[in-house]
């Protein structure tokens, strides 16, 4: 894509009613990762995609971004140590979990060492050998990239022990985000959103997801009951009160979900 067509996909700033608290003024949020992310996430307020480079003005991406702290595991630790582990009659994956995070997660206000945390963490769990055992013919690699970029994009999204939610981004809204920026149907949308939290669907993916998210210091945790419906996911801290996670999300959901599916690029006109 040409500079001249990137450029264009840059939408104008949201009107001044986020919920932030944000870091100094013009201050950003930047990373570098290992491969370039798909230009159209620039088609979201707030964030500027350039390859590799990934710039995130906090104000005007976050619908509420309160804490600006975030809870992480070396990966490369959780690989050696904790992936081969298998759960016994005597310590379920949960505890296993739980005690690695114990001993080895610390605290960091680095919002590029969390995003580059999860881009490992979602290049592990989303990789091209499982598109045969996901049980979803239309699945693509190119599905399995779009998973990876949105949900290492998730990772900044918090919820507190207590169960509040406290930062809150365009990616809470999986098939919303991945609509805007991919240009995704719904029916495409809800798919990959099936994916993101279909552990829930498979025991093997399941442990796989629960080991692997120590690194980002919790476990994954959904709003959706049974199928997607936009009521998103972020990786909660072990013990975080479900129940006013739970009822948080009403307080949120309609508003902020039709934002984001404002930034959807209108179909064309039939002629």
């Amino acid at each position: 894509m040409s500079p001249q067509t990137s450029s264009s996909l840059l939408h104008s700033p949201r009107t001044p009613d986020r919920q932030t608290s944000c870091t100094p003024a013009g201050s950003s949020l930047s990373v570098e990762l290992p491969v370039a992310f798909d230009p159209g996430w620039n088609r979201l307020p707030g964030i500027r995609v350039r390859g590799r480079h990934i710039d995130i003005d906090p104000a005007e991406y976050f619908f509420r971004f309160e804490s600006h702290t975030w809870l992480v595991a070396d990966w490369q630790r959780v690989r050696s140590e904790l992936l081969p582990v298998e759960e016994t009659a005597t310590h379920a994956v949960e505890q296993l979990a739980l005690e690695f995070i114990k001993a080895h997660a610390y605290s960091t206000d680095d919002a590029a060492l969390v995003l580059r945390t999860a881009h490992d963490v979602y290049t592990y769990l989303f990789r091209e050998e499982h598109l045969d055992g996901i049980g979803l013919p239309g699945l693509t690699a190119d599905h399995l990239r779009m998973l990876r970029e949105a949900a290492t994009l998730m990772a900044l999204n918090k919820v507190e022990l207590d169960g509040h939610i406290s930062n809150i981004g365009p990616c809470w809204f999986f098939p919303a985000a991945t609509s805007v920026v991919f240009g995704l149907d719904n029916s495409t949308g809800a798919m990959l959103d099936e994916v993101y939290h279909g552990g829930w669907f498979n025991e093997h993916r399941r442990l796989e997801s629960i080991k692997a998210h120590t690194a980002l210091g919790g476990r994954l945790v959904h709003g959706c009951q049974s199928v997607p419906d936009q009521s998103g996911g972020v990786v909660a801290p072990y013990g975080a009160s479900m129940s006013t996670f739970r009822d948080s999300l009403d307080a949120f959901k309609a508003d902020w979900l039709a934002e984001v599916y404002s930034y959807r690029e209108p179909a064309p006109a039939l002629h």
